[in-house]
């Protein structure tokens, strides 16, 4: 074999290489300290910028969201826990050939804001813009790729403009409407909350005061329109990795089983003018039959003031109301009764009573004294009408084309209440007429209605009150004087289709093209806290859902699949008895339990979500200072995978510090002996059987821990196991004897594909790497499609599995793995059902559990270039017999 001067070939290497892939030779030979990180990454931020969607790629696009934040000023570790990992997926997409769209914006209306605004006497919008610029700064410096170009500020007139269109669309949908309800007051924050932003001890999410309940005109959306969708929706097939998520928007949603109907409520005063009373009801088909309707003790009709008594009967206590309900499909008045007498289903103060079809309601009208309604009583449009689901059916869309409801829909299920009587949010469009009837939609060729500018707040809830100016405006209908909306909205509304607008940020026209929407939508990869797979999730599927309606939108599913990831917890401290928690600094840990330092007394230690009232909270830029970006990255990924809580404790720091360390030390090591080769090749090493066992070695490392970690990336998204996979071909690597590293094709092959897959977990350390990787001399491999010499390690395309490298055939029966059959990758990624089936039952020794067995079903799961899965299902011949004799 033909040999080579080692520094003919040095030179030559040298001087094809790229000035800027190589890095500082002498730094390799000092150890790896915070302070060569901090210069790495120097060195390397500015030139890992990742390349942005460009709609000439001809790769297929990827979409990689993560939840926007609120721009509160800091980032928190949980927020280095989600950015991380949507910038590592985004970058593994980006490696394995897609067109990537990794966008940020900020979700910055809201009461922090406007609260914190009152307190220093400064306006809401300075405080968000000092808050995004800081925010903004900080995610730059945790190394995150996003495409900037396409970042959105909700509070930006230029986006709650078209907030404010889409509110208008659903108000010409018949989806949003304005009526007095009974709601949730926060006293602290001094505005009304959704039922969904109570929580179970009835404190409010975000301020913990106990709520009230008051009686006010509120503006509503009816998302209840689209329970059934919605909750049909959830077995779409697109969604994957959804999990427990479903089951989290079943419970939401509740069980679609019944119908609510609009009913107007008539008295002789003036206080339900035009009011209605949304009544649900398990038996719409007969809804003819409905003799009263019951309340419960406590509901908003109870809290009015009426001059009436309870009633005591038969041993029942009730009270009838001076107001009736009008049955829409019979025109009768229907008396309502405030009792506790009847069943409520699931979530619901209002029940439509029929005795026809229930003892508890017949008894009730005995004791009440209310008739009851016979089939000859009604007016007889059921008489041709036997069967039930179209009697049923009939009823509903009677009652959609009337507008009064009709749609499928659990008992437990609100509509969503929007109204905020705060300053810092998205303007509602709508005037008020004195000569007008009712609320007057602003045209959409006067969008924006802008937020007015205040210099200073004076109190919580009013200020939109006191713009004068602001609020005087004429009337769209008659040109008159009329006066503007002064509630805000909800901030879920702006955060419920942000995601579209990402997609085409500077358009003028719309809220987005139609086309662009086709072409990028779902969303491929959604990744946010958990907190949030109820709320924001059901808000924007609604949204999406409403979208897709009016044809703006190509699915109505809006995510395809979802990464929800578990929060970061601290460790806290509290001293026993008071609950008062201290900072660790204050606690005694030297004893056999924990006591509070000045006091002695014992203190109860507990793992919870980090809060800085809690004193558990760690700051991200101490970390970012004290360990560096990309290990700060490492450390927040490692240990546990992403979907559970993490537990922060600088104990488990040193597993990822060594093995940066030892990554450090193998590219030493790799140069060192690269370098002071006498040949490229020599046949004495090469042919030894000693050299051969460590290259089957090598090829069989690469292949096992590189498809671990394509699987843990695409699939389980288990990072953490990526990691320790990761940290396993390094082991194996660190093993190889210096003779077989100078001469070893497969160790040059596996050390590439450990920086590779690296890379998109710790860009700048993985560069710095893979800058030494390119600059040793001697090199080996020389193929340019498995590895781009002239290109940084982001650049590179994600390593494959050897096409002859063997992989599993899991042969599984009645869900008990029995056998493995191994098959090279080219045979496996081909693998059909049939042939896998096949296979499997020709195994001898898999032949005595399924002989004598009957075949009743098979299921076949291939995860190409991993392994395949095939489940045999039997069942016993003498017990099918058996069976099928019974059935005859």
């Amino acid at each position: 074999m033909k040999t080579y001067s080692c520094t003919l070939l040095h030179k030559f290497l040298n001087n094809r290489l790229p000035r800027f892939l190589c890095s500082n030779a002498g730094k390799w030979n000092e150890d790896l300290s915070t302070l060569i990180k901090h210069d790495i990454e120097h060195r390397w931020r500015n030139k890992l910028e990742a390349p942005i969607y460009s709609d000439d790629n001809k790769k297929s696009k990827f979409y990689v969201l993560s939840m926007f934040p609120y721009p509160s000023g800091q980032l928190h570790m949980g927020h280095v826990r989600v950015y991380t990992i949507s910038d590592t997926m985004a970058r593994f997409y980006r490696m394995n050939g897609k067109n990537v769209i990794h966008p940020m914006g900020w979700d910055a209306f809201g009461l922090p804001a406007e609260n914190a605004a009152i307190e220093r006497g400064i306006e809401p919008s300075a405080w968000t813009k000092q808050n995004i610029k800081h925010m903004k700064e900080q995610l730059q410096k945790l190394g995150c790729s996003f495409e900037w170009d396409r970042e959105l500020t909700t509070c930006d007139q230029k986006y709650y403009c078209w907030t404010q269109f889409i509110f208008l669309r659903m108000y010409e949908e018949g989806l949003v409407y304005r009526k007095e309800a009974l709601v949730n007051w926060d006293p602290v924050d001094q505005t009304v909350l959704a039922d969904e932003q109570v929580d179970a001890n009835g404190c409010s999410w975000r301020s913990g005061a106990k709520v009230e309940k008051k009686l006010l005109n509120q503006w509503f959306i009816r998302t209840t329109r689209f329970s059934k969708s919605l909750l049909d929706g959830l077995d779409d097939p697109i969604l994957k990795n959804w999990k427990d998520i479903i089951n989290l928007q079943r419970h939401w949603i509740g069980e679609c089983n019944g119908t609510r109907f609009e009913f107007e409520l008539e008295d002789n005063s003036s206080k339900f003018t035009k009011q209605t009373l949304a009544v649900f009801t398990c038996n719409p088909e007969h809804i003819h039959y409905a003799s009263f309707i019951a309340v419960a003790p406590g509901s908003i009709l109870d809290r009015v003031e009426f001059d009436c008594d309870s009633i005591i009967e038969n041993n029942s206590v009730f009270k009838r109301l001076p107001l009736q309900a009008k049955n829409p499909f019979t025109g009768k008045d229907l008396p309502i009764y405030v009792t506790d007498q009847v069943e409520y289903d699931e979530g619901s103060d209002c029940h439509l009573g029929v005795p026809k079809i229930s003892e508890i309601d017949r008894l009730f009208a005995t004791a009440a004294n209310i008739p009851i309604l016979s089939p000859k009583e009604n007016d007889g449009l059921l008489k041709s009408v036997e069967d039930v689901s179209v009697t049923r059916e009939h009823i509903n869309t009677v009652a959609q084309q009337l507008g009064i409801g009709g749609y499928s829909c659990s008992s437990k299920l609100r509509d969503w209440l929007i109204s905020r009587q705060r300053y810092w949010g998205t303007p509602i469009p709508i005037v008020y007429c004195k000569h007008c009837n009712g609320p007057q939609p602003v045209p959409y060729s006067e969008l924006p209605v802008i937020l007015p500018d205040i210099d200073r707040l004076s109190n919580k809830g009013k200020s939109l009150l006191e713009a004068t100016e602001w609020l005087s405006t004429k009337c769209p209908k008659c040109g008159g004087d009329a006066t503007r909306e002064t509630d805000t909205m909800d901030t879920f509304v702006d955060s419920s289709w942000y995601f579209l607008r990402y997609l085409d940020p500077y358009n003028k026209e719309m809220p987005f093209s139609k086309e662009v929407a086709n072409r990028f939508m779902p969303v491929d990869l959604y990744i946010g806290g958990k907190e949030h797979a109820v709320l924001h999730l059901y808000y924007a599927r609604f949204l999406n859902h409403f979208l897709h309606s009016v044809g703006l939108v190509p699915s109505q599913e809006p995510f395809q699949q979802l990464l929800i990831q578990g929060m970061v917890m601290g460790q806290s401290y509290r001293v026993k008895g008071t609950g008062r928690y201290l900072p660790k600094e204050n606690v005694d840990l030297s004893g056999p339990k924990p006591v509070e330092k000045v006091t002695g007394q014992a203190v109860v230690t507990a793992w919870e979500k980090m809060s800085k009232s809690k004193h558990n909270g760690v700051d991200p830029e101490t970390m970012l200072k004290e360990y560096g970006t990309d290990t700060t990255r490492l450390l927040i990924l490692a240990d546990v995978a992403p979907t559970s809580h993490r537990h922060w404790n600088s104990s488990t720091f040193p597993g990822i510090l060594k093995w940066q360390h030892r990554l450090w030390l193998t590219m030493r090591s790799f140069l060192n002996i690269r370098s002071n080769l006498e040949n490229v090749v020599s046949d004495t090493v090469s042919d030894t059987p000693e050299f051969k066992e460590h290259e089957a070695k090598m090829f069989d490392s690469r292949n096992y821990y590189l498809k671990g970690v394509t699987f843990n990336y695409t699939t389980s998204f288990q990072l953490s196991v990526a990691i320790s996979k990761m940290q396993g071909l390094t082991n194996s690597l660190r093993q190889v004897p210096p003779e077989v590293i100078g001469h070893s094709l497969q160790f040059e092959r596996a050390l590439a594909c450990l920086i590779i897959v690296l890379a998109p977990m710790a860009p700048h350390f993985a560069s710095e790497l893979w800058s030494g990787f390119v600059s040793a001399p001697n090199r080996i491999n020389t193929s340019t499609k498995e590895i781009n010499w002239d290109r940084g390690v982001l650049e590179q395309t994600w390593p494959e599995i050897d096409l002859n490298y063997c992989l599993q055939l899991v042969c599984m029966v009645n869900g008990l793995e029995k056998k493995s059959i191994y098959l090279p990758r080219h045979q496996l990624d081909n693998l059909t059902h049939e042939d896998a089936l096949e296979l499997a039952l020709s195994q001898t020794d898999l032949q005595k559990y399924t002989s004598g067995y009957m075949i009743v079903n098979t299921a076949f799961t291939l995860h190409p270039s991993y392994k395949a899965v095939i489940n045999i299902k039997t069942e016993s011949i003498s017990k099918t017999k058996e069976q099928q004799e019974q059935e005859g």
